[in-house]
Protein backbone atom coordinates (compact mmCIF):
# COMPACT_ATOMS: atom_id res chain seq x y z
CA UNK A 1 0.00 0.00 0.00
CA UNK A 2 1.60 3.10 -1.19
CA UNK A 3 1.62 6.26 1.37
CA UNK A 4 -0.58 8.32 -0.82
CA UNK A 5 -3.23 5.51 -0.46
CA UNK A 6 -2.70 5.18 3.21
CA UNK A 7 -3.22 8.88 3.59
CA UNK A 8 -6.15 8.97 1.78
CA UNK A 9 -7.62 6.14 3.46
CA UNK A 10 -7.14 7.73 6.87
CA UNK A 11 -8.44 11.15 5.85
CA UNK A 12 -11.50 9.35 4.69
CA UNK A 13 -12.21 7.26 7.87
CA UNK A 14 -11.91 10.95 10.00
CA UNK A 15 -13.99 12.26 7.26
CA UNK A 16 -16.56 9.60 7.92
CA UNK A 17 -16.14 9.65 11.70
CA UNK A 18 -16.53 13.28 11.95
CA UNK A 19 -19.53 13.10 9.75
CA UNK A 20 -21.27 10.35 11.98
CA UNK A 21 -20.20 11.73 15.15
CA UNK A 22 -21.92 15.00 14.04
CA UNK A 23 -25.31 14.12 14.97
CA UNK A 24 -24.62 12.67 19.00
CA UNK A 25 -22.28 15.88 19.40
CA UNK A 26 -25.23 18.26 18.75
CA UNK A 27 -27.21 16.44 21.25
CA UNK A 28 -26.38 18.35 24.56
CA UNK A 29 -27.86 17.30 26.97
CA UNK A 30 -28.84 19.31 30.19
CA UNK A 31 -26.01 18.14 32.99
CA UNK A 32 -24.23 14.95 32.32
CA UNK A 33 -24.13 12.61 35.18
CA UNK A 34 -21.10 10.31 36.09
CA UNK A 35 -20.64 6.77 35.40
CA UNK A 36 -20.36 4.73 38.24
CA UNK A 37 -16.77 2.65 38.15
CA UNK A 38 -17.92 -0.70 36.79
CA UNK A 39 -20.31 0.59 34.18
CA UNK A 40 -19.62 0.03 31.01
CA UNK A 41 -20.11 3.30 28.64
CA UNK A 42 -19.55 3.52 25.28
CA UNK A 43 -16.94 6.22 25.98
CA UNK A 44 -15.24 3.37 27.69
CA UNK A 45 -15.42 1.09 25.07
CA UNK A 46 -14.45 3.38 22.41
CA UNK A 47 -11.67 4.28 24.32
CA UNK A 48 -10.54 0.51 25.21
CA UNK A 49 -10.97 -0.54 21.58
CA UNK A 50 -8.57 2.30 20.90
CA UNK A 51 -6.11 1.55 22.88
CA UNK A 52 -5.84 -2.21 22.13
CA UNK A 53 -5.37 -1.51 18.37
CA UNK A 54 -2.69 1.04 18.97
CA UNK A 55 -1.26 -1.93 21.90
CA UNK A 56 -1.57 -3.97 18.39
CA UNK A 57 0.02 -1.96 16.31
CA UNK A 58 2.72 -1.35 18.29
CA UNK A 59 3.51 -4.77 19.03
CA UNK A 60 3.39 -5.52 15.24
CA UNK A 61 6.07 -2.45 14.21
CA UNK A 62 8.43 -3.80 17.08
CA UNK A 63 8.19 -7.01 15.33
CA UNK A 64 8.94 -5.31 11.93
CA UNK A 65 12.07 -3.76 13.71
CA UNK A 66 13.60 -6.71 15.36
CA UNK A 67 12.65 -9.36 12.95
CA UNK A 68 12.76 -7.74 9.25
CA UNK A 69 13.13 -10.55 7.31
CA UNK A 70 11.57 -14.00 8.14
CA UNK A 71 11.24 -17.10 6.58
CA UNK A 72 8.09 -15.72 4.72
CA UNK A 73 10.22 -13.22 2.62
CA UNK A 74 11.44 -9.56 2.83
CA UNK A 75 8.31 -8.29 1.78
CA UNK A 76 7.05 -9.64 5.57
CA UNK A 77 8.92 -6.36 6.94
CA UNK A 78 7.27 -3.61 4.75
CA UNK A 79 3.51 -5.18 5.43
CA UNK A 80 4.16 -5.36 8.96
CA UNK A 81 5.00 -1.60 9.15
CA UNK A 82 2.03 -0.80 6.91
CA UNK A 83 -0.05 -2.93 9.65
CA UNK A 84 1.22 -0.82 12.13
CA UNK A 85 0.77 2.52 10.74
CA UNK A 86 -2.36 1.60 9.68
CA UNK A 87 -3.77 0.36 13.69
CA UNK A 88 -2.12 3.61 14.82
CA UNK A 89 -3.71 6.24 12.75
CA UNK A 90 -7.10 3.79 13.37
CA UNK A 91 -6.47 3.74 17.26
CA UNK A 92 -5.25 8.04 17.45
CA UNK A 93 -8.41 8.98 15.31
CA UNK A 94 -10.40 6.97 17.65
CA UNK A 95 -9.32 7.92 20.45
CA UNK A 96 -9.68 11.57 18.70
CA UNK A 97 -13.31 10.62 18.19
CA UNK A 98 -14.06 9.47 21.96
CA UNK A 99 -12.22 12.57 23.24
CA UNK A 100 -14.15 15.20 21.18
CA UNK A 101 -17.74 13.93 21.87
CA UNK A 102 -17.11 13.10 25.70
CA UNK A 103 -19.76 15.40 27.20
CA UNK A 104 -17.19 15.49 30.62
CA UNK A 105 -13.95 15.60 32.10
CA UNK A 106 -12.12 12.84 33.26
CA UNK A 107 -13.33 10.35 35.80
CA UNK A 108 -17.31 10.76 34.55
CA UNK A 109 -17.45 7.49 32.62
CA UNK A 110 -16.95 9.24 29.10
CA UNK A 111 -13.77 7.64 28.40
CA UNK A 112 -11.83 10.87 27.98
CA UNK A 113 -8.25 9.73 29.70
CA UNK A 114 -8.35 6.36 27.97
CA UNK A 115 -9.07 8.15 24.80
CA UNK A 116 -5.88 9.98 25.40
CA UNK A 117 -3.90 7.22 25.75
CA UNK A 118 -5.35 5.52 22.69
CA UNK A 119 -4.11 9.21 21.08
CA UNK A 120 -0.53 8.10 22.48
CA UNK A 121 -0.73 4.63 21.77
CA UNK A 122 -1.71 4.96 18.24
CA UNK A 123 0.89 7.91 17.47
CA UNK A 124 3.70 5.57 19.14
CA UNK A 125 2.62 2.73 16.57
CA UNK A 126 2.44 5.36 13.69
CA UNK A 127 5.79 6.53 14.45
CA UNK A 128 7.36 2.91 15.09
CA UNK A 129 5.74 1.65 11.84
CA UNK A 130 7.31 4.16 9.82
CA UNK A 131 10.28 3.65 11.00
CA UNK A 132 10.07 -0.14 10.12
CA UNK A 133 9.04 0.54 6.62
CA UNK A 134 11.97 3.43 6.09
CA UNK A 135 14.66 0.15 7.32
CA UNK A 136 12.68 -2.77 5.38
CA UNK A 137 12.76 0.01 2.13
CA UNK A 138 16.91 0.82 2.84
CA UNK A 139 17.36 -2.91 3.45
CA UNK A 140 14.93 -4.41 0.02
Amino acid sequence: MSVRRLLAVTAATLLGAVALAAPAAAHVSVRPVAAGVYDITLGRVGAATGALVGLAGVVVAVLALVRPADLRGPATAATRATVAMVAGLISAALGALVATTADGGPGTGNGLGGAYVAMVVGLVGTGLGRLALRRSRRAG
